[in-house]
């Protein structure tokens, strides 16, 4: 059995979902199972689709809505929290090679559960399980924790100049 290791995609920069949805289908392609967790997203992007097209690709979002630019709800917190308790069974149950946590350090900015809960979790998981773990403002622990951590910074985007987030390219 390989080795899992914890790594972590964060910053402000663009690329940190499409990188875990890379090493995802370099892993199905490979004969690996993927197990990936959409944290703080309820909202339609195209990767939903994969599932239809990547045999061993499991997706599932704990999100409603994007409330980044509003105070999150109860629904918010609710949803979060049963996203956590199911990745957690996930993690340690060693059905899935690999296990995204998508967005889950933006779910910790904004206190829908805690770093230790999600350390507890990560400490629980089965031998071998590859997790990686994204979203921007990544907590120290959770760095320190990481046997690998790649930062995405923002150089330049094109969002300044107002384009909007274009259809199988940012969603």
């Amino acid at each position: 059995m390989q080795k899992g290791y914890i790594q972590v995609y964060t910053g402000n920069g663009k690329g940190k979902t499409t990188a875990a949805l890379g090493l995802s289908l370099r892993a199905v392609c490979a004969g690996k199972s993927v197990y990936f967790a959409q944290f703080v997203k309820g909202m339609r992007y195209s990767e939903l689709d994969a599932v239809n097209f990547l045999k061993g690709f499991t997706m599932k979002q704990y999100g409603r809505d994007c409330f980044i630019y509003n105070e999150p709800t109860d629904e918010d917190i609710g949803r979060a929290r049963h996203g956590l308790e199911e990745c957690a069974k996930i993690l340690s149950s060693g059905k899935y090679d690999i296990v995204v946590l998508d967005e889950i350090n933006i779910a910790l900015y904004y206190k829908l559960f805690t770093v230790d809960e999600v350390i507890k979790m990560l400490k629980g998981r089965a031998p071998g399980v590859e997790v990686i773990l994204t979203g921007r403002n990544a907590p120290d622990e959770i760095i320190e924790m990481a046997d690998l951590v790649t930062e995405m910074k923002e150089i330049k985007h094109y969002y300044t100049k107002g384009v909007e987030a274009r259809t199988g390219i940012e969603c």
